[in-house]
């Protein structure tokens, strides 16, 4: 994850400097709660100088890639058993054209999106930022608190969503995650490391969870807000990853309107996020109050994030086929590197 997350920095900056060509996701709707997307992308390469500029430091070198994500949404897949976001990823050869690889491209989507979320939380939540709520208790619920546990020395973790029993099972699987110790602290244990430990439990009511939280992470399916303004302190950094259809918003209008808001993409949300596009609509505000992309504050320090320590931010994601294909770039070469996976002849 932590390589992941460097990569995702890396991928918002070429997106937003433009070494990027990739359109606006074609969708085909499917039926009321299904669709099935098309996400191709080609990413020019980097060299060590430029990615310096991202990592702030002695930068990793990332060469060229190309590919594309298929990706679909039925929102009914649950009463099957299945998840209801599935994809397959297809990378080529950015030389040649020929196919390299097919992976699969639902889990590669539930890391890279956390990914994407902690540059987000280190780029625009506050340094001192120990607390998280968790409005969900999904596959993507799981690897926020995965990734940002990474960025921040977490302290509490508080969950909410519909289903009592999913967030339980939730918060039980966190406390049983190898290498991360929870519930009451021990006040008598030297050997504590204070980065792997956290609090966490499950709440009745998504207030509960969300006030006084320091991160607010939205990993939802609803096409409605679950989140009210009142509920979010100053200071707050939020990070939503659900409500991806210009019909659907998982945030308070007054949330968005109050806050900096922040987007991997200003093309892709003024025309997929509702929370963006229906406030636009209503005259809430205009396609301005987006400050920048992830991308534009890591190509340009002179770009103001956080202002203060009250400032409200946001981070919209809705994803982009840049994170699909370095992703899988990445997770191709350390398979070839491992000798894992099978060779197909087609």
């Amino acid at each position: 994850m932590e390589d992941l997350i460097e990569m995702m920095a890396s991928a918002l900056h070429r997106f937003s400097t433009g070494r990027v060509v990739q359109p606006v996701r074609s969708t085909i709707p499917i039926a009321d709660h299904s669709f099935f997307a098309t996400m191709p992308g080609f990413v020019r390469g980097t060299d060590y100088e430029e990615s310096a500029a991202t990592f702030g430091g002695a930068g990793p070198a990332t060469g060229a890639a190309l590919g594309a994500k298929l990706v679909t949404v039925f929102g009914d897949n649950a009463a099957l058993g299945l998840h209801s976001h599935l994809a397959s990823i297809v990378l080529l050869d950015p030389e040649t054209g020929a196919l390299l690889a097919l992976l699969d491209g639902r889990y590669i989507t539930e890391a890279r999106t956390a990914a994407v979320s902690a540059v987000s939380s280190r780029l625009l939540a506050r340094k001192t930022a120990e607390s998280l709520a968790i409005i969900g208790s999904g596959v993507q619920a799981r690897s926020h608190l995965d990734a940002l546990s990474r960025v921040h020395a977490l302290r509490q973790v508080t969950v909410w969503s519909p289903n009592k029993e999913r967030r339980d099972r939730f918060v039980a699987d966190a406390r049983g995650q190898t290498g991360v110790r929870t519930g009451v602290r021990p006040p008598s244990d030297p050997g504590l490391s204070p980065d792997t430990w956290y609090a966490i439990s499950a709440v009745d009511h998504a207030g509960e969870a969300v006030v006084g939280a320091d991160l607010v992470v939205l990993a939802t399916s609803s096409p409605s807000p679950v989140l009210e303004s009142g509920w979010v302190k100053p200071g707050a950094h939020v990070i939503s990853v659900g409500a991806c259809r210009p019909t659907q918003r998982e945030m308070d209008p007054a949330l968005v309107a109050r806050a900096r808001l922040f987007v991997d993409s200003r093309a892709a949300a003024l025309v997929e996020s509702g929370d963006v596009v229906l406030g636009i609509q209503e005259g809430r505000f205009t396609a301005a109050h987006i400050v920048a992309e992830l991308g534009e504050l890591l190509a340009d320090a002179t770009l103001s994030g956080r202002r203060s320590d009250a400032d409200v931010t946001i981070f919209k994601s809705l994803g982009l086929a840049v994170e699909d294909v370095t992703a899988a770039d990445l997770a191709y070469r350390r398979a070839v590197k491992r000798g894992i996976g099978q060779v197909l002849e087609l």
